[in-house]
């Protein structure tokens, strides 16, 4: 079955960086959509970014010029580099397989148990 794995997380001071990993099973990255959200404490889960089969990537304005998606076809991985990192950027990232319909967006698959990243002021 399909297991999607978040890694990488952990506190960092503002200002500071943490690269992201999410390791996928029973899947092939690079001929699926593939996205990372977040959700914070209190608030809905977010799509932050995303890639495409074709390479092409979204951000949320909120982490647009801070944060990049990329995957590694040969490890079956997608990341996500962030930089400059916010207080408001606290909360538990998760990695999904994507859908288009409806004129947006959609995560497919079963969420996995997300990476915790915290950023102190």
């Amino acid at each position: 079955q399909v297991q999607l794995v978040e890694s990488g997380g952990g506190l960092v001071q503002a200002g500071g960086s943490l690269r992201l990993s999410c390791a996928a099973s029973g899947m092939i990255v690079s001929v699926n959509n593939m996205g990372w959200y977040r959700q914070a404490p209190g608030k809905l889960r977010e799509l932050v970014a995303r890639i495409t089969i074709g390479g092409s990537t979204m951000y949320a304005d909120s982490v647009k010029g801070r944060f990049t998606i990329s995957r590694d076809n040969a490890k079956n991985t997608v990341y996500l580099q962030m930089n400059s990192l916010k207080p408001e950027d606290t909360a538990v990232y998760y990695c999904n397989r994507l859908l288009f319909s409806g004129n947006s967006w959609h995560a497919s698959g079963s969420w996995g148990q997300g990476t915790q990243v915290t950023v102190s002021s």
